[in-house]
């Protein structure tokens, strides 16, 4: 059966069904099960990937869906690690490689590792973690004003060691 319009849909019709199966058994989520079989039917459509000659259909769907399937739960699995390090204070858990400069990145490291915690946790949560202050402070269980206060304070120590030149 060739991947044209009709027989795309005639496919769809007859193993979406059998595909979302497939794709929540190892997503666990209905809408990223629905996304994982509309990701692998359309990719598996454009790309005309399909070749009867090469065994049935489903076989080589069901493939493809969990591919995608295993693809969306690596990317979910990396985008909660680095936001479980972001806000755990970690300053290590900013990526380095989007760094200019890898020297420049050593500095920063540096310089947030001289911070005393209160004030290297305000600037890792707010500017890593990509938080608010308020939110911040709701995480940290301090009054807005003082992580206001700790930003103020780490910044200008942050612009004081950074400004000195390479070490």
């Amino acid at each position: 059966m060739a991947l044209d319009g009709p027989g795309f849909d005639r496919a769809y019709r007859a193993y979406a069904a059998r595909l979302r199966a497939v794709a929540y058994a190892v997503l666990h989520d209905r809408d990223e099960a629905e996304d994982a079989v509309h990701g692998a039917l359309v990719r598996v459509w454009s790309a005309g990937s399909y070749r009867p000659e090469r065994g049935a259909l489903l076989p080589f769907l069901i493939a493809c869906v969990r591919r995608e399937a295993l693809d969306a739960l690596r990317t979910s699995k990396r985008r909660h690690l680095r936001e479980v390090r972001a806000s755990a204070g970690d300053p290590a858990a900013f990526d380095d490689t989007a760094a200019i400069d890898p020297v420049e990145a050593v500095r920063v490291q540096r310089a947030l590792g001289a911070l005393v915690p209160e004030q290297r946790d305000v600037i890792v949560r707010a500017y890593y973690g990509h938080r608010t202050l308020a939110e911040v402070a709701q995480d940290a269980g301090v009054p807005l004003g003082t992580v206001k206060s700790r930003l103020s304070a780490a910044l200008r120590r942050l612009h004081t060691a950074l400004s000195e030149g390479p070490p």
